[in-house]
């Protein structure tokens, strides 16, 4: 059995074991998987899969409903948590794509329709 070198932390290994590669058909894991790859613009995925459980709590657990609501207050409050990736355009950019996911969803019944 061959073994991937790459994941380096238990972390790691567990993405590269369970997530890594494998197709997605939920719309909420969809959205939180694409937002983790906005947050990871210009960084290392190890630097994202070590934040995410903040980013989540940061972020509403991803739920594109909550956070297509978003207010400055909301940006706010998201530069200042904890363990969290600071970047306002990245935030603002995440509010933007909650907005148009919930979109996509109303023109195609799902954003996995829309996707597969």
């Amino acid at each position: 059995m061959h073994i991937c070198e790459w994941p380096t932390t238990p972390l790691y290994q567990d993405y590269h074991d369970h997530e890594w590669g494998r197709p997605v058909h939920d719309d909420q894991k969809q959205f939180e998987h694409l937002m983790l790859e906005v947050m990871q613009c210009g960084l290392s995925w190890i630097t994202v899969l070590n934040k995410r459980e903040d980013l989540r709590i940061a972020f509403d657990g991803f739920d594109y409903k909550k956070i297509a609501l978003y207010t400055d207050a909301d940006v706010e409050r998201i530069m200042n948590a904890p363990n969290v990736i600071r970047s306002e355009r990245k935030i603002r950019a995440i509010i933007h794509n909650a907005q148009r996911f919930i979109e996509v969803q109303r023109d195609f019944g799902s954003f996995c329709n829309y996707i597969w």
